[in-house]
């Protein structure tokens, strides 16, 4: 009885070690960034393709796109409309990066939509998305080899229940950026929506342009699917 029990407990001991190295090996395989220690947000990040500072791959789960994702985010997953997907056709998900800030916090959130909308209608979604977001009808454009991009940025806060909405950026860094990503080859596209929340969230207006304006050049949509 007493070998049996000896026996049990180095096979018990013996697990534990076992499953400790794997955790270690596993710990080491990932970045050491906010991105990698959630479980869900790993499911879409290649850790071997670290495309440029602060960004790394990150491809859809419908196979239909891959795009540049921000190493300090974790897409959100605690509720059931935190990501959303139908079969290869539409896909929304939300992602967040949360800095502390002296006595407050600053919030960072990324949402995407894809889908799949028909070429012939492009400026009257284009029209609508900017006109609910930002309240104008025309967003600054610039184009890649594949995808037709528009985009533009405000600076919006609250009084009360009404949303205000400042165009100046010499006056207010902006806080929201809003984005409509098409494919040139199908009608495929992205909604991509960014915002930041916090006193002061934006100190540099120029740096936040650049990285906003790197990831909508980065969409790649996968042809042929």
């Amino acid at each position: 009885m007493k070998k049996s029990t000896k026996a049990i407990t180095a096979v018990i001991a013996g697990a534990a070690i076992l499953i400790g190295s794997i955790w270690a090996i596993n710990k080491r395989r990932y970045s050491n960034f906010p991105a990698f220690d959630d479980h869900f947000t790993r499911k879409f990040l290649n850790k071997d393709t670290k495309v440029d500072k602060g960004f790394y791959e990150f491809k859809s789960r419908t196979g239909k796109y891959t795009m540049w994702f921000p190493e300090e985010y974790q897409v959100l997953h605690k509720y059931r409309e935190d990501y959303t997907r139908n079969g290869e056709s539409y896909e929304n998900w939300s992602a967040a990066y949360i800095k502390p800030y002296e006595n407050d916090k600053r919030t960072y959130a990324i949402n995407a939509e894809f889908s799949e909308n028909d070429t012939k209608s492009e400026s009257i979604y284009v029209e609508s998305l900017f006109k609910e977001q930002l309240d104008t009808k025309k967003p600054k454009q610039l184009e890649t080899s594949n995808t037709r991009i528009y985009y533009d940025y405000a600076y919006t806060y609250f009084r009360g229940t009404n949303q205000h909405i400042v165009h100046d950026s010499e006056k207010n860094s902006p806080n929201l950026y809003v984005a409509y990503v098409a494919d040139k080859e199908s009608d495929k596209v992205i909604k991509l929506i960014y915002d930041s929340v916090g006193e002061n969230a934006e100190t540099n207006q120029m740096n936040r342009k650049t990285w906003f304006v790197k990831m909508l050049k980065n969409i790649h949509f996968n042809e042929g699917k």
